[in-house]
């Protein structure tokens, strides 16, 4: 089976939510800064912003697609730290099912 398709597909919905939260957490700071773990001994909305930045970066690298395997393992380690940060609360099963996905789309773009 080509794999061109589902490794577009997975692309695409990580792009999207990274995408999405990174220009969110731009528009509306206030929205997201109690993302921010409580202890980062830094500005919070500074942080923010450069993480922003970060995330929007990344879903741009994912939509290209320029070297995926290093993307989906930024991906990977990303959601991780976002799992281990927040911990077990409300959202943990959002997280844990993109993870499985960029996991997914990191054994694809292996091969």
């Amino acid at each position: 089976m080509n794999q061109r398709l589902p490794k577009l597909l997975l692309s695409l919905g990580l792009a999207f939510v990274f995408f999405y939260a990174g220009i969110a957490s731009l528009l509306q700071p206030e929205n997201w800064v109690g993302f921010v773990p409580t202890w980062l001994d830094f500005d919070k909305f500074a942080f923010l912003k450069m993480y922003s930045i970060f995330e929007i970066t990344l879903a741009i690298w994912l939509l290209v697609g320029w070297e995926l395997k290093i993307a989906a393992g930024l991906t990977i380690f990303v959601l991780l730290g976002i799992l281990i940060v927040s911990g077990l609360d409300e959202i943990t099963f959002r997280d844990g099912g993109l993870l499985t996905s960029a996991l997914a789309l990191y054994l694809l773009a292996r091969q």
